[in-house]
């Protein structure tokens, strides 16, 4: 008899129009997914905007492993692993800051340039006649793996192995191509701080969501059929941009019939707009702003190019309309982090910065009226998966539909094909393992 393995177990876990509830819930599961998706794919570390001066850094993790993103005196952006090779100590703390024109471990005070070269060992001669080398490569803080970006956009690989980012990203890259474009001086900045989401979920539920269109009218009516009330009650039924947001989710089936989905190799996806911005003053001068910077032919271009969610598997998901970015961070099989980023497209007025976080208040916060809603039903789906009332999850919604192209997938707009798409990249991944060192962490497959 062949001897059963973790690679034919997955085979049996997922399927085209279907996927066992364990790859939600199992752990073991979980443990491999940070090594063989996390530990090989590109992940968003962040915007070369938040490191603008030469020392600056901010931490972050890509998969579990802790790194920095730091900038150089020449003005280059590195992705360092988090680690003094001496003991093992984290050389900064969590956050950011400044490091100055070095890094300097604050437990044996070791010390290294901003690409991580080790400078400096105190006391040196304890040291002689032993194996130290101080140009020795081990002796450096690592940088990791691969790193590359895109529109100032920053992503690191922990593998060797793998695709460049532009082929990884295909064509959901003319996401980012457009954020940055919508910016009069075509660049945008990562502006304030993080807002970050617990969710008791697991991280694939987020991912599933942001282009699972056929959740809005139900998961959020009680938002939007306030909003549509207040709006006719106090405002004679032209609504302002804050309750404009919030209707957008109780359009009628129609409207979200109609919207297009396009799916990439390696997971990737985006789908039309579904909140366009209300022809108010404020949106007026900016158009005319891009208009006077690029040409009013270019500007209805760039303008013409309108996407709600898109999402970069496995790690991020930009909007590109109000200038978001949500990153994902696994912690368990039950347990995750959404980073929450406002950005600032570069030539614009502080009224459009301002409406750009009025959006990240409404949506994305911590407090929103519709981000409860989001995270009350990934808990619910994740507690419910548990049940012994059925071990399998429906992926059928315009199965069989979709309309397949050279490097795409088309499909409409209340088609489950986004998270079909992922569990094919989920699949792949999760089928081949990692050449890189699994640190002890992943359970061997028997």
């Amino acid at each position: 008899m062949q001897k059963d393995t973790f690679e034919s177990r997955i085979d049996r876990l997922v399927y085209p129009d279907h996927v066992h509830r364990d790859v939600y819930t199992d752990p073991e599961i979980f443990e491999i997914e940070m090594d063989r998706i996390f530990g090989r794919a590109w992940i968003y570390v962040g915007h070369e905007s938040q490191v603008p001066n030469a020392g600056d850094y901010w931490t972050t993790v890509v998969g579990r492993d802790p790194v920095i993103m730091v900038r150089d005196k020449a003005g280059n952006v590195h992705v360092l692993h988090n680690r003094c090779p001496h003991k093992g100590a984290k050389v900064v703390a969590e956050g950011c800051g400044n490091t100055g024109p070095i890094f300097r471990c604050p437990y044996h005070a070791w010390t290294f340039k901003l690409d991580g070269a080790l400078m400096g060992v105190p006391h040196r001669s304890w040291y002689d006649g032993t194996g130290f080398d101080p140009k020795g490569e081990d002796f450096s803080i690592q940088s990791v793996a691969r790193v590359e970006s895109h529109r100032g956009f920053v992503f690191a690989s922990l593998s060797k192995e793998g695709p460049n980012l532009k082929t990884f990203l295909g064509g959901a890259i003319t996401t980012l191509d457009n954020f940055a474009d919508r910016a009069p001086e075509g660049r945008v900045i990562v502006a304030g701080g993080v807002q970050r989401v617990w969710q008791e979920s697991n991280w694939k539920l987020f991912l599933e969501n942001m282009n699972d269109t056929a959740h809005a009218p139900a998961t959020h009516e009680s938002s939007w059929t306030a909003a549509k009330q207040t709006a006719s009650s106090r405002f004679g039924g032209k609504s302002p941009f804050q309750l404009h947001i919030i209707e957008g989710n109780g359009e009628p089936n129609a409207f979200w019939e109609s919207l297009d989905f396009r799916c990439y190799d390696y997971g990737h996806s985006y789908f039309d707009a579904i909140f366009n911005a209300p022809g108010d003053r404020i949106s007026v001068e900016y158009r005319e702003q891009l208009s006077d910077a690029y040409g009013k032919e270019r500007a209805e271009e760039i303008l013409k190019i309108n996407r709600h969610n898109t999402v970069l598997y496995p790690s991020c998901s930009p909007h590109v309309g109000f200038q978001q970015m949500r990153v994902i961070r696994p912690m368990a099989v039950n347990r995750t982090m959404i980073e929450f980023f406002t950005f600032r497209l570069a030539g614009t007025t502080d009224e459009f910065f301002q409406r750009t976080i009025n959006y990240t208040n409404i949506v994305n916060s911590p407090s929103s009226v519709v981000m409860v809603d989001d995270v009350d039903l990934y808990r619910r789906c994740q507690e419910g998966m548990l049940s012994d009332g059925g071990q399998w999850i429906s992926q059928h919604r315009n199965y069989g539909k979709d309309i397949r192209g050279d490097h795409e997938i088309i499909g409409k707009g209340v088609t489950e094909l986004p998270m079909r798409n992922q569990f094919a990249a989920w699949k792949k991944y999760m089928k081949q393992p990692t050449s890189r060192a699994s640190n002890g962490r992943v359970m061997a497959a028997e």
